[in-house]
């Protein structure tokens, strides 16, 4: 006969239990370096912008990275030495509860670009009503032309040439500089016919990436792997022959809540592709009415000049990069910043260890980015005009050990702790998700989550929250079918009474 479980014990039968793997260790946001990073007239943009937006400064400077990376797009390259090119692509990741200030701060930042859009679209929106007449003309001299055709065959006499008027040419392309929303095929056309690249707005990060995982076999995520870059990238279509992408370059910027990062960090794969964001998780800033806006003339001024960098032509006519050179002072501190991250990497795991790999060419990224805001705020020299120098390097580097790599260490929270914990961590979640006051380590397997999905990832998870006080281990109770006994543990009440 098979024993009964033990019943639930009261919260009085329970030890103190540490209740640190039932709380998030999430340290506090580093101090935002904004004027050793930016010039003086960039960085007194960001501030008012943020003010008038009643939000953190971190946010309005996160999506100025991105908004000038992705409109300098394809035109500017940086290479440190030859053989290692990066694309000025920065994406960035606004972390923060709804109320945070997030969107009011990127929006303001994405105004200039909208409005630096608007006179493209509609001098392509004349070409598109021209082209449609000539569509329409193109119709009736090919129905004109099949007519002649049919009547000459009948006669046994060759058909008269084709008319040029049948044939209307391409339909002209709208210019997207900003996009919210595509699939993967629609943003390939976009991307062939704007070979400089362009910037995804997503309101809500945590949706898109997630989306990824199960939309077409999970190529998606390849095309956004290479679309950070760079990359030449095939996109298959149904119904229709491939297109092929030189360079895909596509900016990304988007907000996040904090929770819906956290289901990121356990549901999502780990092939680096969250790694690639920089994180931004400010503190919330005093409600008040702001004192100073942000001058609308500064920010289109600035936009214009970005805008206007155009991509030189191949010795065969194809649109190519301007490769942004380091002198030979950057070069040597660029070697000094790859040993230091290398450093950084002894004894970090997970998502961080892969962050911390991606910052010698984010760094790179970034200075070229930096000269970018300079030229476009300031009128600084164009950088295709000369070399990434020790100062824009420095400030790169600066703010990446700073503020960004402390930022990772705070988004990334369960992240950065070691793997074991990491699995306890998850365990505790699952437990309080569920509302399980008893549970089986079958049961958890079958949840399939990640980090939980084999007994190899539950067992020391198990070991820990058992250590911990968190859980008991209890008598085995039989299968449903009276087979193999299943491992059977109690919840302490007090996993389901603390508050995250």
């Amino acid at each position: 006969m098979n024993a009964m479980p033990e019943p639930i014990p009261f919260k009085a039968q329970w030890p103190d239990a540490d209740l640190r793997l039932l709380r998030p260790d999430v340290p506090l946001p580093p101090p935002l370096p904004l004027a050793e990073v930016l010039t003086l007239r960039a960085a007194e943009w960001v501030a008012a912008t943020a003010e008038g937006a009643g939000a953190p400064p971190d946010y309005v400077l996160a999506a100025l990275l991105s908004v000038t990376g992705a409109t300098m797009g394809n035109a500017r390259w940086v290479s440190p030495w030859k053989g290692w090119a990066e694309p000025p692509i920065i994406w960035t990741m606004c972390i923060g509860n709804p109320s945070a200030g997030k969107s009011p701060a990127i929006d303001a930042v994405l105004a200039p670009l909208r409005r630096a859009e608007r006179p493209l679209r509609q001098e392509a929106g004349a070409e598109m009503v021209a082209w449609e007449k000539r569509v329409k003309l193109a119709k009736l001299a090919q129905e004109i032309w099949d007519k002649k055709a049919r009547a000459a065959l009948d006669k046994g006499n060759p058909p008269p040439p084709v008319p040029k008027e049948a044939d209307a040419g391409t339909a002209p392309h709208i210019p997207r500089l900003i996009v919210n929303d595509g699939t993967v095929e629609r943003l390939g056309v976009i991307a062939q016919a704007q070979p400089k690249g362009f910037l995804q707005m997503r309101d809500e990060l945590a949706g898109w990436l997630l989306a990824m995982e199960a939309r077409n076999g999970g190529s998606d995520r390849a095309f956004w792997l290479e679309a950070y870059g760079g990359r030449a990238f095939t996109v298959e279509r149904m119904g229709r022959a491939p297109l092929t992408v030189n360079r895909l370059t596509i900016g990304a910027l988007g907000g996040i809540q904090p929770d819906r990062l956290s289901e990121l960090l356990t549901k999502t794969s780990d092939d680096g592709l969250l790694a690639r964001f920089l994180p931004i998780w400010p503190g919330r800033v005093p409600v008040k009415q702001p004192e100073r806006f942000a001058s609308d003339e500064v920010a289109d001024a600035a936009m214009a000049r970005l805008t206007a960098m155009q991509m030189p032509l191949s010795d065969d006519g194809e649109p190519r990069p301007w490769f942004v050179g380091f002198d030979e002072a950057a070069r040597a501190m660029m070697n000094d910043w790859r040993q230091t991250c290398d450093e950084w990497e002894t004894g970090t795991e997970g998502l961080l260890l892969s962050f911390i790999g991606k910052l010698p060419g984010l760094a790179a990224r970034l200075a070229l980015v930096l000269a970018a805001i300079g030229h476009a705020f300031d009128g600084e020299m164009d950088p295709a005009q000369r070399q990434i120098t020790p100062a824009e390097f420095g400030r790169a580097c600066h703010f990446l050990e700073s503020y960004i790599l402390p930022m990772a260490r705070r988004a990334y929270g369960v992240a950065s702790v070691p793997k074991e914990e990491r699995s306890a961590r998850r365990l505790a979640s699952l437990l309080r998700e569920m509302g399980w006051q008893r549970f089986t380590a079958r049961e958890v397997r079958r949840m399939e989550r990640r980090g939980l999905a084999s007994m190899g990832e539950i067992n020391p998870a198990l070991s820990a929250l058992e250590e911990a006080d968190l859980i008991r281990a209890v008598a085995e109770a039989a299968g449903p079918s009276g087979g193999r006994p299943q491992r059977l543990f109690i919840v302490n009440p007090a996993v389901h009474e603390v508050q995250s």
